[in-house]
């Protein structure tokens, strides 16, 4: 799903962390990390690189490779930036941001174990509320990942078992809508209608037509047809379900 390629966004990321930082480094290695500094704050994100390898021959310090890591992620040099937040993981262990960056660059990479890994991570080391509800973000959208590739191979157990994660770490739309079908086409009609009622509850980019569409189809299940009718009448104003919704309604009318 587009909206789960934007994992980036959602990533609390100590982003230039301050000349303040610096003054406690070799000076040379602390002007090259502002000046490397400016240039990502800039965009400038090669120059910036630039200047932090040039600052690390000085100086081995975990800030500079965090902040090259920042560097080399947005310029979409994810192996690279694997290896900028390993470094500097080695060198500071307990800097929760390097973990829940790493985890960001696992999930580009289409890792979603070793981006979990990573996030849980953060989980242990902060105690922070703004920051867990982020990395928990970050989890759902992770756990959903794995439950739809499960399900796209067949393995329905385990889908529903990573989509139940995903959710009860957040109220992701998405990961509710794909229980809500998951549910339905395997006959937990009650849990396909709690499903799809939490996907509209906290509906931020799915349209209405998808839960409407297997709330009809589980009240059609459990036999009231009078609800199943009322929800795909509501599921065909969304033209994505439009014609099974309609096909749904000619088989109850």
């Amino acid at each position: 799903m587009k909206k789960l390629a934007v994992i980036a966004s959602y990533i609390f990321v100590l982003l230039l962390m301050g000349n303040v930082f610096a003054q406690d480094m070799n000076p040379d290695a602390g002007k090259l990390y502002n000046e490397g500094n400016s240039m990502l704050k800039a965009g400038n994100y090669n120059g910036a690189i630039d200047n932090y390898n040039k600052a690390l021959a000085i100086e081995k310090d975990y800030r500079i490779y965090y902040q090259r890591g920042v560097a080399q992620k947005k310029a979409r040099k994810l192996a690279d930036a694997k290896v900028s937040f390993e470094e500097c993981i080695k060198l500071n262990s307990k800097f929760s941001g390097a973990y829940n960056a790493l985890g960001g660059v696992y999930f580009q990479m289409g890792k979603y174990f070793e981006a979990i890994n990573n996030f849980e991570k953060v989980l242990s080391l902060t105690n922070k509320e703004n920051v867990q509800k982020k990395v928990k973000k970050n989890l759902s959208l992770a756990y959903t990942k794995l439950g739809n590739k499960e399900l796209t191979n067949g393995n329905a157990e385990r889908g529903i078992e990573y989509l139940e994660k995903a959710v009860a770490n957040y109220n992701y739309d998405a990961a509710y809508l794909s229980l809500a079908k998951i549910y339905s086409e395997t006959g937990k009609w009650d849990k396909a209608i709690s499903a799809a009622e939490k996907a509209l509850k906290y509906r931020s980019k799915i349209t209405k037509g998808g839960p409407y569409y297997y709330m009809g189809v589980s009240y059609k299940g459990k036999g009231d047809t009078e609800k199943a009718i009322e929800m795909f009448n509501k599921a065909k104003t969304d033209k994505t379900y439009r014609k099974t919704a309609e096909y749904e309604l000619s088989l109850l009318n």
